[in-house]
């Protein structure tokens, strides 16, 4: 197979595809067997008709067309590793030439591709690159909230009798009418005023009701049949409450972890903001430096991709092609394909290993960000088929906290940061030694004589431990929101489909 490369633009190529009859041929004849599997002749067992019954019946175009669509994809992936190209997006194929049509074994099959390709980024030396960000404070107010966190776990709601307020929780019977037919209807759902989790203008017109009041709002359905469409709303509040919270104190310590005192839990809790924090500060590094590389850089993306996202994206709104909201998201989506290109090239300059820790270390973080319980996260990922997506994800994270090793953090105070991170010089020296370091079974025979030595004498046995009975908090489940099933490149930063074409 011969494949000449044209390039058309930094994100565009032409690829000129030839391939001899002789590598054509195994399809046609996998061509030619598949026909004879699908077709019943009378005289023949189904699956045993002769090459030349099936060419006489059919006749050779429609053998060679079968050959071409089915074997097109592989001679395609063929042709781009030769080229060494990256592809982005749908390929458009055109076929020019089929050999055999004359019966003949001679010709090549011709093709023509034009496909999207990841532009080529140089990457700078980021020993000489320096970010700055602005560090999280670690004080009274970062514990306080934390404690007001843990408190609200161990809240108890209370009725009141005044008008519904942002953040009171609600019990609430609602109805949805389009004309005069009534869509759907609910009683007695439990809500926060303000978690925004279910209709749009509902918590505004929850606000200033009283129990038992009632109002109508114009909203778009979020789901069902008539996703998308404007219904008239009717909710009626049949109960207000607000969460009372425990005294923060030493029973509430005892109640809500293993400490006796509340001095002790909040120095517990100003521990855990302050390793947060550390990781918090990485994070925000990872931004800046990725921030920082999208501003430098020249990073050019195919305006069919970037379309492609956008339609994707109102689609799963249940908006049509051309709805004002893309423009909106225009350059949104823009910037994350930008920053999906950067990430993979420095994906392919450094090593990077992903364990099980990294991975669930992730999914936890998104789990948390969708609220909902981790296991029940990855079950969804896996039934829709996004936990490779997922680790690339992980990858190009790790890629890129591989080059913040190397790179200089300083605060808004001009102080240079210490992140913990490894670099790669660093690394290359602990492989190194690793690899230098002599393997168990071929211990110095000194050490070995002075093992024997040891086993001889019986080995003093410690006293066991005592370990104080630690106090469990008791375990409290908050209740799970559902993902949302809507993705965006915007927020999730995938990398972009490579697709293989059909003729």
């Amino acid at each position: 197979m011969k494949t000449a490369v044209e390039k058309l633009s930094p994100t565009r190529v032409k690829l000129n595809v030839e391939v001899p009859f002789d590598e054509l041929k195994p399809a046609i004849e996998a061509a030619t067997k598949k026909i004879a599997g699908q077709v019943q002749i009378p005289g023949f067992r189904k699956g045993k008709i002769p090459a030349a019954v099936v060419e006489q019946r059919f006749g050779r175009p429609a053998i060679l067309q079968e050959a071409v669509n089915d074997s097109l994809p592989t001679f395609y992936q063929q042709a781009a590793a030769e080229a060494e190209i990256k592809p982005a997006g749908r390929p458009e194929v055109e076929v020019t030439e089929v050999p055999g049509l004359d019966g003949s074994e001679d010709g090549n099959l011709v093709f023509v591709v034009e496909q999207d390709v990841r532009p080529k980024i140089s990457l700078p030396d980021f020993t000489d690159y320096t970010v700055e960000i602005e560090e999280p404070a670690v004080d009274d107010d970062a514990v306080q909230v934390r404690l007001d966190q843990l408190r609200e776990r161990f809240g108890t709601l209370v009725g009141v009798d005044r008008p519904a307020e942002d953040g009171d929780f609600v019990s609430l019977d609602m109805k949805a009418v389009i004309g005069e037919e009534e869509i759907e209807s609910v009683e007695g759902v439990s809500y926060r005023i303000g978690e925004g989790n279910m209709l749009e203008g509902l918590d505004e017109a929850l606000i200033g009701l009283s129990a038992g009041e009632t109002t109508t709002f114009v909203s778009k359905l979020a789901g069902g049949e008539h996703q998308g469409e404007e219904a008239d709303v009717t909710v009626t509040p049949q109960s207000v409450k607000v969460r009372e919270l425990p005294e923060a104190d030493d029973e509430f310590a005892e109640l809500a972890s293993e400490f006796d005192t509340i001095d002790e839990l909040k120095a517990d809790l100003r521990a855990q903001a302050e390793k947060d924090a550390a990781g918090n500060r990485v994070s925000l590094a990872r931004n800046a430096l990725l921030e920082k590389l999208l501003e430098e850089l020249d990073v050019p993306v195919p305006e069919s991709l970037i379309e492609d996202e956008v339609n994707s994206h109102l689609e799963n709104e249940g908006k049509e092609p051309g709805d004002p909201h893309g423009e909106e998201i225009r350059e949104d989506t823009t910037k994350a394909i930008r920053a999906q290109f950067v990430l993979d090239a420095l994906n392919e300059t450094r090593e990077v290993q992903v364990g099980q820790d990294d991975l669930m270390s992730y999914l936890s973080q998104l789990s948390a960000q969708y609220g909902v319980e981790p296991n029940q996260f990855i079950q969804m990922l896996a039934q829709s088929g996004q936990i490779e997506q997922i680790f690339g994800e992980v990858q190009r994270s790790k890629a890129l906290e591989v080059a913040l090793a190397d790179v200089t953090v300083k605060n808004t105070d001009g102080e240079v940061l210490d992140l913990g991170l490894t670099t790669a010089s660093e690394e290359s020296e602990d492989e190194d030694a690793a690899s230098e370091a002599p393997a168990a079974d071929e211990a110095p025979e000194a050490e070995a004589e002075t093992a024997e030595v040891a086993e001889e004498k019986p080995a003093a046995k410690k006293a066991p431990a005592k370990k104080s009975p630690a106090k469990k908090a008791p375990a409290k489940k908050a209740p799970a929101k559902k993902a949302p099933a809507k993705k965006t490149a915007a927020a999730s930063e995938d990398a972009p489909a490579e697709e293989t074409p059909e003729a």
